[in-house]
């Protein structure tokens, strides 16, 4: 397969970590950071998760415990092919073990087959897609942070318990977008909202949501929920802001939003924006811990969701790795995650934890409403906390995931 020059020169970055020096025949573990550093998902994944695993690499403590690391970043520029392009050619070529973050979930889903083919770890944090713990899963993956069953659970069922019973939906037109679509509906209907219509947009290819806010608009839903994310969800809000369209009482609902979306978007036009995290940096002593931490390595960005997730799941991934050894973890990624799973993790970012056998990362689900101007005390002060769903209701019952590696 060929991959434009873009994609080889993001593929072949490599950034080593400063380390003990390792003995001479101790094997080198190598982590591979594949997302979008240049596109409209660049601030929701891109440097910073970079950031938050070499975070993850200085507080696993594995330089000391004799393990040599090192971490490669990567631009997949959203496309499956060039992912998985650099999937492979990082593990034939540059013996990479672990691959971590990947949003956009036709990529995430092509570099899973990618990781399954060549017995690699695979810590997905950036993509929605369920698939990943469901009908395509496999023994080489992990999902962290949210899929779109979670954003769906949070999000749609308590918008609707709060009087938003009537939705329309602007979709970004691929899987993910399609996935949350899909997955909201469910939640809205079954807690007695109805869905008044949809409208659906290329993408990567659409930056003028005026035709779709307009038909959302004219249906006269309550709510208007934006299945998409990063630039895109920031140009729905600013553009829904400039009609006018929450004037007349309209709730915006972004299905998938995070830090940054608010912080471009300013609190001003997203005031009482809702949406769901499964970590905001404000949430406690810890969280804020973890990201004084990482702002250190990212100035001018603070940690969301997904970028939690990548330095989690690094973190409980080199523990893992030092326990059994780096040989050991680099000969076989199914035995490796199979460790994972089998052993509970307990970080800053995320506090105490568990894995379920079809991959999927336990986590509660906190549905966050966007502060007005004068509520907030700092730039990234954005968020109230509205409600918590615990993570057995966030997780789709593992008899409804379809995955082939649970016998139930």
């Amino acid at each position: 397969m060929l991959l434009s020059r873009r994609g080889l020169i993001g593929a072949t970055a490599a950034a080593a970590l400063p380390a003990v020096r390792a003995r001479a025949q101790a094997p080198v573990l190598k982590l591979g950071v594949l997302n979008d550093m240049s596109g409209t998902y660049r601030d929701v994944s891109g440097p910073t998760s970079v950031a938050c695993v070499r975070q993850a690499v200085e507080d696993s403590g594995a330089a000391a415990r004799g393990l040599h690391i090192e971490v490669l970043s990567g631009d997949h520029q959203n496309k499956p092919d060039v992912g998985a392009g650099i999937a492979r050619q990082w593990i034939d070529r540059d013996g990479v073990d672990v691959i971590l973050d990947v949003p956009t979930s036709s990529v995430a889903l092509a570099v899973a087959t990618v990781a399954k083919e060549k017995n690699k770890v695979y810590i997905n944090s950036g993509a929605g897609t369920p698939d990943l713990t469901g009908r395509q899963c496999n023994a080489n993956t992990l999902h962290w942070s949210y899929d779109t069953y979670m954003l769906a659970a949070s999000t749609g069922a308590a918008t609707v318990k709060g009087g938003g019973d009537t939705w329309f939906f602007i979709t970004a037109d691929y899987v993910f977008g399609q996935q949350l679509q899909r997955d909201a509906t469910t939640f809205v209907t079954r807690s007695g909202g109805r869905v008044l219509g949809a409208a659906a947009y290329p993408f990567p290819d659409t930056s003028d949501f005026s035709s779709f806010l307009l038909q959302a608009q004219a249906s006269r839903a309550k709510v208007i929920g934006f299945a998409n994310a990063g630039g895109d969800t920031v140009n729905c809000i600013k553009q829904a802001h400039e009609f006018g369209i929450t004037q007349n009482g309209t709730r915006l609902a972004a299905l998938l939003a995070t830090l940054q979306v608010v912080h471009a978007t300013g609190l001003e036009t997203a005031q009482g924006l809702l949406l769901t995290e499964s970590f905001y940096w404000d949430l406690n002593d810890r969280t804020r811990a973890f990201t004084k931490r990482v702002v250190s390595k990212s100035p001018t960005n603070y940690p969301n969701l997904e970028q939690a997730g990548a330095y989690a799941g690094a973190l409980h991934y080199l523990k893992i790795a030092a326990d059994m050894g780096a040989a050991s973890a680099k000969a076989d990624g199914a035995a490796t995650v199979a460790r994972m799973k089998a052993t509970p993790f307990d970080d800053d970012a995320f506090g105490k934890g568990s894995i379920r056998e079809d991959g999927r990362v336990m986590l509660p689900a906190f549905l966050f409403e966007v502060k007005k101007p004068s509520e907030s005390r700092g730039e990234w002060d954005l968020y109230k906390l509205v409600a918590t769903t615990p993570a057995e209701g966030a997780a789709p019952p593992l008899a409804e995931e379809h995955c082939p590696l649970v016998h139930t």
